[in-house]
């Protein structure tokens, strides 16, 4: 057998292509469907739970990418297991170039002339224009933009590096403590950096009661989802280490923790 045939054989191979897909579609996608905001109340059918912050008051609405999030930082946790450092960054620097391809064709896609036809081919749908509705859904602000790409990537950096500081702590103990400490430390960054960029700092110039105010909401949410996950970091772990065997999950997370 060749050493490709080998290599692709590799169950650990395998288990990195599949996570590191699997992450990178879930943070590509948060980016582009983030330009939704939907309400929380609205969609559970209950009554509106008004928020009372900095002098600020609203109700929990959040962007569609908070949907997939989650997913990300489990996947975030699950790599730092078992491959660590090096497989995290790489795969982070990897979804932030594909978020950044995305939009570059998005926005040629936004730019090219459209087909007259094409223009009102959705009003039996209620769409008027779908050029117009196409670019306002694609065509985010790149102060939004930025915003994400910044937090995205100063999130994972802080992720891994909490990650490991609380396993060099603890030792192979607490996974619990370490997925969900690193998310809370990496997350309140994100959280507050994404909104200060893209409207702090962007056109929109929030006042610091709002953007504090969102940020802390936006910060709790994600929090929770976080701690709700615990149950289900346990088992991708162990459905991970029957696909492996116990040796090598073992000697994968050895290696994850000098690397």
């Amino acid at each position: 057998m060749s050493l490709q045939g080998r290599t692709l054989h590799d169950r650990a191979v395998w288990l990195f292509i599949v996570l590191s897909a699997f992450f990178c579609v879930n943070a590509v996608l948060a980016e582009f469907i983030g330009v939704k905001i939907f309400a929380l109340e609205d969609t559970l059918g209950i009554a509106p739970l008004e928020w009372n912050l900095f002098g600020q008051t609203g109700s929990l609405s959040f962007t569609a990418g908070t949907l997939l999030w989650p997913v990300v930082f489990l996947m975030t946790d699950v790599i730092n297991e078992f491959f660590g450092r090096r497989g995290v960054r790489m795969i982070s620097w990897l979804a932030a170039a594909l978020i950044v391809y995305g939009f570059v064709f998005a926005f040629a896609a936004i730019s090219i002339a459209p087909a007259d036809w094409w223009i009102k081919a959705a009003q039996p749908q209620g769409v008027s224009d779908y050029q117009a509705a196409f670019a306002a859904v694609f065509g985010q602000g790149l102060w939004t933009i930025g915003g994400s790409l910044v937090a995205f990537m100063l999130g994972q950096l802080i992720d891994v590096a909490v990650f490991h500081r609380i396993r060099n702590i603890t030792g192979e103990k607490y996974v619990w403590l370490r997925a969900t400490g690193s998310t809370a430390v990496s997350q309140l960054v994100d959280s507050f950096v994404v909104l200060y960029i893209a409207f702090v700092l962007g056109p929109q110039k929030w006042p610091t009661s709002l953007f504090l105010a969102v940020s802390t909401v936006n910060y709790a949410y994600k929090m929770l989802a976080a701690i709700a996950l615990i149950p289900l970091i346990y088992l991708v772990r162990a459905g991970i280490t029957r696909y492996l065997g116990e040796a090598r999950a073992q000697q994968l997370r050895e290696e994850a923790a000098l690397v």
